[in-house]
C-alpha cells in the first residue's frame, strides 16, 4: 500500500463521524480516574475519536519512518523508535522503550555498580 493511499484511508477516518474504538471501554478508562464522577455523551464521543485519531497518527507516523514499509507491517520497534526520536511522542518513550536482552541489561546493571563503587 502506497503512502498516498494510507494518507487518503487516514483522512476519510478523520472525517468520519463513525469511530473504531468501543466507548464504553473509553467510559471505563475515564472513570477509572478519581476526579471524574460524570461523564457527558458529547465529552466521552470526542475523547474516544481524539484517542482513535492520536493511535492512527502514532501508526502512521511510525510507519513512514519504519523498517517494515516494504513488507507493509508496523512493529513495536517502529513505534518505540517513533515515541523516542519524535518531539511530539517523546511522552510515550516509558511506555514504549526500545527492547532490550536481558543479558545487555544485567551488563549495564554491572557497569553502574562498577561506577559506584569506583566513587
Amino acid at each position: 500500500m502506497s503512502d498516498r493511499n494510507m494518507e487518503e484511508k487516514v483522512e476519510q477516518a478523520t472525517n468520519s463521524k463513525n469511530i473504531s474504538l468501543p466507548m464504553s471501554r473509553v467510559r471505563l478508562i475515564m472513570k477509572s480516574s478519581p476526579d471524574v464522577s460524570c461523564i457527558n455523551q458529547d465529552a466521552l464521543f470526542l475523547t474516544t475519536k481524539a484517542t482513535e485519531l492520536f493511535v492512527q497518527h502514532l501508526a502512521l507516523s511510525s510507519y513512514k519512518n519504519g523498517s517494515g514499509k516494504g513488507t507493509n507491517t508496523l512493529s513495536y520497534s517502529d513505534l518505540a523508535r517513533a515515541a523516542e526520536e519524535s518531539e511530539t511522542f517523546q511522552f510515550l518513550t516509558d511506555i514504549l522503550p526500545k527492547k532490550i536482552l536481558a543479558r545487555d541489561y544485567l551488563k549495564s546493571l554491572e557497569e553502574m555498580d562498577k561506577d559506584d563503587d569506583n566513587l
